[in-house]
């Protein structure tokens, strides 16, 4: 199904734009299309889940909370779609039913809160091989923003009396910061601090 829906785009692309894309251009687009679909297929299965569940909220607050440490925070990704699948499955199901059902004692959500606030300091924004960031004031700022972005995250977690909303956000800070890590690259075998193989720029 994949193949066929992406050799229908890219035949489109061919015979209806007036740009002559050659074969490496359509390649980068082929790639793009594939990533749109996929994300699009692991969203689907990933809301189904949830809904029959009875979840859906849940799963979407979670969804969101971890995706806006993402943006700026980056971090791996899955050399293979079905490892992201499983991945986003546990992590998207899993963590929110966790959030639900656990009771996490004010301590340690100051002890988590703190490591993932000083680990985004250490190691935010954590690039990917396919990703470098290269600018340097880029990877500054991006880091500014996450940190600062956590920070926020800390001080709703440890004030709100919403159990759900707390316990959703140490669990979003924890899986960013499992997405940094060196030793986490280390593990799943991809090279770290990417932007080193080019030429670091300025802005």
């Amino acid at each position: 199904m994949k193949k066929r829906i992406l050799d229908f785009c890219i035949n489109s692309i061919k015979k209806n734009s007036d740009i002559k894309y050659d074969d490496e251009k359509l390649a980068e687009i082929r790639y793009g299309l594939e990533a749109i679909y996929l994300t699009f297929t692991k969203l689907i299965i990933i809301f189904a889940i949830a809904l029959i569940m009875g979840i859906f909220k849940e799963m979407l607050i979670v969804m969101v909370l971890y995706n806006i440490l993402r943006i700026t925070g980056y971090g791996i990704h899955a050399k293979k779609s079905w490892i992201c699948l499983t991945s986003s499955l546990i992590i998207f199901i899993g963590c929110p039913l966790l959030a639900m059902n656990v009771t996490i004692p004010i301590l340690i959500k100051i002890i988590i809160c703190g490591f993932c606030v000083i680990s985004f300091m250490l190691y935010a924004p954590a690039d990917t091989e396919k990703h470098p960031l290269i600018h340097k004031k880029r990877r500054i700022i991006y880091r500014k923003i996450t940190v600062i972005t956590s920070l926020v995250y800390t001080f709703i977690c440890l004030y709100t009396k919403n159990i759900f909303i707390s316990n959703a956000i140490i669990f979003a800070l924890l899986i960013e910061t499992g997405m940094i890590l060196p030793i986490s690259y280390k593990i799943f075998k991809l090279p770290y601090n990417n932007y080193k193989r080019y030429v670091y720029q300025n802005d």
